[in-house]
């Protein structure tokens, strides 16, 4: 219904900010994590919104980011996640945080959340594995121009290696797939094989 509220900061305080529009205070529901990243008292802010009509409120839910918003939008799909929740988790983990723990099937960084069962982690993990794994070669390519468009066959193949050798190991897969992301995007990592990609993710699992 409301698809973003646009003004000035008048007040925040932990999980509300009021955002002044043309003379109208909105009050708006917002994580730990935004809360961290606005703007001060008195500057412009722009906050992506979802609105959640129950018979007795009409609640909005601002995020910074249009990316947010969607894995917001996401997690309360889950059975189980209301609004709050979805909140809480985005309160303790970033975007990108958040997809690795899903794609790696790391519950328990999801349960670390206020309110979150190890239960309500494992289900999150379940049901949004399929919806969030079409990200993960964009995240591993984020901000590296020298990959853009999609990996080559020959170096996915190489970062699925280096990931499960880094598994086999004993690492953590969501610290896996973070390292060799970091690793794809630098210049070293230029024609690197297997080999090669898993000594350089090595140095930054310390």
């Amino acid at each position: 219904m409301v698809a973003y509220v646009n003004g000035i900061l008048e007040s925040i305080e932990e999980g509300n900010a009021v955002v002044d529009v043309n003379g109208i205070g909105i009050n708006v529901n917002i994580s730990g994590s935004t809360m961290d990243r606005m703007p001060g008292i008195g500057d412009v802010v722009k906050l992506y919104t979802y609105t959640n009509v129950k018979e007795d409120a009409f609640t909005l839910f601002g995020f910074l980011s249009r990316d947010e918003l969607g894995l917001f939008k996401l997690l309360i799909t889950v059975n189980g996640i209301g609004p709050k929740g979805g909140l809480a988790i985005l309160s303790v983990m970033s975007p990108d945080d958040l997809r690795f723990a899903i794609m790696a099937g790391d519950s328990a960084s999801i349960a670390k959340a206020p309110g979150i069962g190890k239960k309500t982690a494992e289900r999150i993990t379940l049901e949004l594995k399929d919806k969030i794994k079409v990200t993960e070669d964009s995240l591993l390519s984020q901000g590296d121009s020298s990959l853009d468009g999609e990996l080559s066959d020959e170096k996915s193949a190489a970062k699925d290696e280096a990931v499960a050798a880094l598994v086999a190991l004993g690492y953590n897969q969501s610290d896996a797939i973070k390292a060799v992301r970091k690793v794809l995007g630098s210049e070293k990592a230029a024609g690197a094989e297997t080999e090669d990609l898993l000594k350089l993710a090595l140095k930054e699992m310390f």
